[in-house]
This record gives C-alpha cells, structure tokens and sequence, in this order.
C-alpha cells in the first residue's frame, strides 16, 4: 500500500461517500466527473481496496469503504487545523540590533512603519558572531554586521546583503591629543594603539575587520582584553589606558569620550543584513525595503565613496 496518500484523493471519497452519487460529488467538488471517478479509482489501487459498489442504478460502500470514511475524516481535519495554524499572522520575527543607537535600529524602526501588521522584536547579541551562531540554532533570525569577517563555517548557513558602507571612526577619551580636531586622518593614527575588541569572542569578525585595515597603515592592534561591560566601565578603561577604539560613526560616544570620523581615506565598514539561509517572513522583507529606502533618501555612502575593509 501506498504511505503518503494525496488529500485530494480522500476528499474525492468523502464526497462521494456522503452523496453517494459521483455527478453530485463532482459538482460539490467542482471537479469533472470523470476526473473524480479517476482519483477514487487511483485511491482504490493505492489501498489495495474496493471503496465503492457501482451499479447503473446506485452507488454504496464496500465494507472497506466504511471502515475508511472515520480514518479519512480524520487525515483531513488535521490537514485543514495544519493549514489554520499558519494561515494566520507570521510568527514574530527577531532581530538583533548588536547596539542600541545603531543604523541596524533605524532600518528597523522603518520595517515596524512598513510592516505594522507583523512583529519585529529587537534583541542586541553585541557582534555577528555571536549571533551567527543565534541564526544557525534559530533562536534569533536576523542580524547586522560584517558578514565577510565571520569564518567561512559560520557564514556557511547564513545569507547576506550588504545594506550600508559605514565610514569609521574612532572613540577617544576626552582630552586625547587627536580629540581636538573634527576628524582624524589616518596616518595621525600611527603610533597609536587601536582597540578593536581583541579577545571578545562574540565579536571576532569586527576585530579580523579592523586588523586588515590597520595593518595596511602600519598602526597597532591593541591585544586581547577581557570586555567591559557597561557604560561606567568603558569610561573607567578609556582614561586608564587612553587608547582610541575603533567604532563606526553612528556609534554613540560615552560619556567623557568623543567620537571623530576617521579620513584621508575614510575607511568603510560594508555593513550587511544577514539571516538564515532560506529563511521567508514578511518582516524580513520590511527590512530590506527599509535599508533600501534610507539608502535613498539620506545619500548613506557608497563602496566609491572610500575604502571598504575587505
């Protein structure tokens, strides 16, 4: 016998099992009477069992027709409870932001507008990496960050579309010699020692990022260091060490610290959308709509616009 049974098939025999007559099951079904009289031949084959008595006259059930009408009623209820439970609204869609007041914040607020039907929930993993790994398990479904900084097995079950070039800058304590100017150049970098979050896990992809970008100029990445946890706690270290970190220039600033856009050239972070591959869900097309809208309306730059980190 045939395990996986065509629905269809079942709903042509309760038809004409409750009419008991294939021209009134046809015309319920909207379906032609030859076709429906070929679909219980085929559900006959496929079960091995007459279904049906036809004479000229009358139509009535076998034995075996009775015994599968209660099965067959049963296969199609749970079919149609399978096909209400996701006939609904999507289920919500959870998106990590990595840091609050963030360009990933902005696209989202702009989805929540295009999308307000559909619940998009923030969470904030702080780096891809960490979160790619959220993706993969499907504990979270979205994220932003520098997708070609993951390794190549974290990128493996993810997709990605880079949404933004983010020009980088640099966080500098208060009082810093660089601070005093609105940017800093590059090559005034040299000599410096740049943070760029060596030895936090969760965001190795940032670090690998930041290494090839200071590598080429020749300045100093700063070594592994366990991460600070809040904001009271990242101003301590900054005037301990007087260290400039390597952020880009959306970042906001803590307190006791200024950010300064980093130029000549300015330095691009290509910051992608990224999700689990084959992922489908309404608010995840929001998302795109809205990077792609902002990117319109507010000139965010492009990779000719400076130098990506790649």
């Amino acid at each position: 016998m045939h395990r996986d049974l065509d629905p269809r098939l079942l709903r042509g025999f309760l038809a004409v099992a409750e009419e008991l007559h294939f021209t009134r099951a046809a015309v319920r079904l909207h379906l032609a009477q030859q076709a429906l009289s070929r679909d219980v031949r085929r559900l006959e084959r496929e079960l091995g069992a007459e279904l049906f008595l036809r004479t000229t006259r009358q139509v009535a059930l076998t034995p075996d027709g009775e015994r599968l009408v209660p099965h067959a009623r049963r296969v199609l209820a749970a079919q149609e409870e399978l096909a209400a439970a996701f006939a609904g609204p999507a289920r919500p869609l959870l998106v990590d932001l990595n840091t609050e007041g963030m360009v990933s914040g902005r696209v989202l607020a702009r989805a929540r507008e295009l999308a307000p039907d559909e619940e998009l929930m923030a969470r904030f993993e702080s780096g891809l990496t960490g979160a790619a790994a959220e993706i993969a398990a499907g504990r979270i479904d979205v994220s932003f960050g520098l997708f070609g900084g993951l390794e190549p097995a974290l990128r493996a079950p993810l997709s990605h579309r880079i949404v933004r070039y983010e020009p980088l800058a640099v966080i500098l304590p208060d009082g810093h010699p660089l601070a005093a100017g609105d940017s800093v150049p590059m090559a005034a970098l040299a000599g410096e020692t740049v943070y760029a979050g060596a030895g936090n896990p969760r965001t190795a992809e940032w670090t690998t990022a930041a290494r090839r970008l200071l590598d080429r100029y020749g300045i100093a990445l700063a070594p592994p260091a366990p991460m600070t946890v809040g904001v009271e706690e990242f101003r301590r270290v900054m005037a301990r060490t007087r260290r400039p970190v390597l952020a880009v220039v959306d970042f906001p600033a803590p307190p006791g610290c200024v950010l300064r856009p980093l130029t000549d050239p300015v330095p691009l972070a290509p910051l992608s959308l990224v999700w689990r591959r084959g992922l489908r869900h309404p608010g995840l097309t929001a998302l795109t709509r809205a990077a792609a809208e902002l990117a319109r309306e507010e000139g965010w730059p492009e990779r000719e616009a400076g130098e990506p980190l790649e």
